[in-house]
This record gives C-alpha cells, structure tokens and sequence, in this order.
C-alpha cells in the first residue's frame, strides 16, 4: 500500500518527473523514458498500474461506472489479467478507500500535534478534507459513493467509519480550540458542531462530484468556515 501512495501522489507530474523523484540527481532523456515505459511492469508495478488507472478513470466528468471490462480496456489487458492480481473489484476499491483514510489521517494528525494557534485545527482539517478532495477528483466521487453504488456493501460502510471518524476528531479539535481561547466547549455543544462540519464536508464534496467537477470545494472555503467554526 506504501507504494500506491507513492505513485498516487507523484501521478499527477509527467513521467519524466515521476523518474526525476524515482531516482533523486537523475536526469532521464526522452528515448529512457520510452523505454521505460515500454518495459513489461513487475507485478507489484502491475498493481499499482490497475490502482492508477481505476483512479483516472473515476476523475472523468460524467460519473459513469467504471466496469472492470473498461478498466481491462483501459489496461489494453483481459479482465483475467485484472483477477491475477486483485480477488474483485471490490478489492481495487478498497485499496483506493485505505489510500484516502491514510492521506487524510497523516495530514489530520499532524495538524493536531503541531498547530498551536487557538481555533485553527478544526479549520485546518476541513481545509484538508477540501484540498485532498480536489486534488485527486476520482478520490471525491469513493468519499461521496458515487463510485460504490451497486458494489459491495462492506465499501460503503467503510467510507461512513471515515467521516464518523472524521466527525470525532473535528469535535476533540473544537474542544481543544475552545479551551486554548479560554472558551470551554461542552462536549454536546463539539457534537453538534462537528456533525455541522462534516455535513458541510459532505455536501461540497458532493456538488464537487455533481458539478463535473466545476465547482471546487475550497471555493470561498475561508469565509465560509469564519461562519461555520
């Protein structure tokens, strides 16, 4: 899984970047990149390969359902090919889901053992929530289950475990928040906020996906959370 996180986050650069953080000092000329690119992958690489293009193919405006017949087309492979490195579809999908909870929850984490101003880490998170969904649209379209209707069940239970864990946090965030501002919150009042963030989470994640796209989530995020935290 370390390894799609790796690919995912380099995948938007070009290949000749992608190589560049590969091999750090290297410079790569044109005809190595196309060989490269040629080579049969590895099977490791073959994974993460299929992960990718599952996740572009999700990115597309239209919210079309990605069949594993079209990611095999995609792949220019059988859909057997697909089934000897993942036992379904349902497993590229949570591979996609663990690459979200690990991303977000290393950037939540950081946020509140290191921001030290009063009444920031609420914002923050939401603002990463907002930043790591617009930055990888195929992503947004798993969190809002879009890209889960008519799969297994079990993926969409998970992806409701991400924001009740979400939701949690953002209340142990205000309350911290509140009492740094010598403010103390009461532990009704953080649930009730917090269940308001995360809906407001939710539904610009998911006019992001109904927009095609279009309209952003940290679309006036700044004025919109001075009202809301």
């Amino acid at each position: 899984m370390r390894e799609l996180i790796f690919y995912i986050r380099i995948h938007a650069m070009t290949i000749e970047e992608n190589m560049a953080v590969l091999v750090p000092g290297a410079t790569v000329s044109s005809g190595a990149v196309a060989l490269l690119t040629r080579r049969r992958p590895k099977p490791g690489e073959r994974r993460v390969q299929i992960m990718q293009t599952l996740a572009a193919m999700l990115e597309r405006p239209g919210g079309e359902r990605v069949t594993t017949a079209a990611l095999a087309a995609e792949l220019d492979v059988s859909e057997a090919a697909l089934y000897r490195h993942f036992a379904s579809k349902a497993q590229m999908l949570e591979g996609l889901i663990e690459f979200i909870e690990q991303s977000v929850f290393v950037g939540v984490d950081e946020i509140l053992a290191r921001e030290a101003s009063p009444g920031d880490r609420a914002a923050r998170i939401v603002t990463t929530l907002m930043q790591f969904a617009e930055k990888n649209a195929g992503m947004a379209r798993v969190m809002v289950g879009d890209a889960l209707v008519y799969e297994n069940e079990r993926l969409q239970n998970r992806m409701n475990q991400f924001f009740d864990r979400i939701e949690s946090t953002l209340g142990k965030a205000l309350q911290d928040d509140a009492a740094e501002s010598g403010m103390p919150l009461s532990a009704l009042d953080a649930q009730v906020r917090s269940g308001v963030l995360t809906s407001f989470v939710a539904g610009r994640l998911q006019r992001f996906t109904r927009s095609g796209f279009k309209r952003l989530p940290t679309e006036h995020l700044e004025l919109a959370l001075e009202r809301l935290v």
